[in-house]
């Protein structure tokens, strides 16, 4: 069978592709891709050549936010059926480390991960009509649960292992720092943890506006209105937890102003290096923490898309077909008009 494929071949030089797809063996599944959400490493792939330190060395099959239908599987597969949806884990840890042996899997040292330019060879990624994976990374939905909305698990499952980085939320006042798509997840997240007030800031009318359908008790627009948080620092501060999802310098600051004493800082968004104002860090004994990826989020995700307790259609803002992934891309990166850009494939 052949399949097209959506393939970078260095900064700035995204391809359309066809090759042949083998059958599947072993416990591997034969997906029928439907939908893939454009994600900010994508982004950074196709219009710096890389993330940091991290760079596409070789051609890459960018992707890693997928959900299809399955249209043949190997001989050890049992459980699933021709027809079937899926959403489609991105992570495929060894499970043999000393991490993945600590339920760390997130952490594995032996990680494929879709579309990730990390290791050489890269992992190649889920933009493509067709992919096999294996079993263990195809978590089922039902017929009513809609492709794209699916695509959407990987986020998801983002921001819910950011929001239990920070622990109970239960009462809480949360500030979220960028309203892109996994800000606007997190708002979702933080109000199914039971929070009780979720400020979200952004330089965007638009991304903010997404925001509030997706949880957000109250947006800022900090290029219009920045002196709307200067209430919030009063008395050493008034948020109890901030998910810090743009990695601006600027947020940071907000964000270590604006919490409490003995606060929880939530580093979720990534860049390079960033200054950190580390006296006031300090003398409120704020808490900082990272958050890498997920683990066991998948399945909850999925689960929570899938009975319609979050519903993430709100996220997705326009959608593509394949052949015009260029024109995706460019989309993608105007903050200004769109949060979650998705491809559509054959299917």
């Amino acid at each position: 069978m052949q399949t097209r494929v959506c393939r970078l071949y260095g900064q700035d030089d995204l391809r359309i592709d066809t090759e042949a797809t083998l059958d599947p063996i072993k416990d591997e599944v034969l997906v029928s891709v439907g939908a893939g959400g454009v994600c900010g490493s994508d982004m950074h792939y196709y219009f710096e050549g890389g993330i940091g330190q991290i760079r596409v060395r070789e051609p890459i099959i960018l992707g890693h936010e997928a959900a299809g239908t399955i249209v043949a599987f190997g001989p050890d597969v049992s459980g699933l059926s021709v027809g079937q949806k899926v959403a489609i884990n991105p992570s495929h840890p060894c499970g043999t480390c000393r991490y993945c042996q600590q339920n760390l899997q997130q952490h594995c040292l032996n990680m494929k991960f879709f579309g990730s330019a990390m290791p050489m060879p890269h992992i190649q990624g889920a933009f493509r009509d067709l992919v096999n994976v294996r079993q263990g990374q195809c978590f089922a939905i039902g017929d009513q649960t809609d492709i794209g909305r699916a695509a959407c698990a990987e986020p998801l499952a983002v921001c819910l292992h950011a929001v239990a980085r920070a622990g109970d939320l239960s009462g809480k006042k949360v500030l979220i720092t960028g309203a892109g798509p996994i800000g606007s997840l997190c708002a979702a997240a933080a109000k199914l943890a039971g929070a009780a007030e979720i400020v979200v800031t952004d330089l965007q009318d638009f991304a903010l506006g997404v925001a509030r359908k997706m949880g957000a008790t109250r947006t800022i627009n900090i290029a219009k209105a920045a002196d709307d948080l200067t209430p919030y620092e009063a008395e050493k501060g008034q948020f109890d937890v901030c998910l810090e999802c743009s990695a601006a310098p600027a947020a940071l600051r907000t964000a270590i102003s604006t919490l409490r004493p003995q606060g929880i800082l939530v580093q979720v968004g990534v860049a390079g290096e960033m200054p950190v104002p580390f006296n006031p860090l300090v003398a409120k004994e704020i808490t900082i923490t990272g958050t890498f990826r997920f683990s066991t989020e998948f399945a909850e995700a999925v689960g929570m898309i899938d009975r319609g307790e979050i519903d993430v259609a709100p996220i997705i803002t326009q959608t593509f077909p394949l052949e015009t992934a260029k024109e995706a891309f460019e989309v993608a990166r105007d903050r200004s008009k769109s949060v979650k850009v998705q491809l559509a494939f054959a299917s």
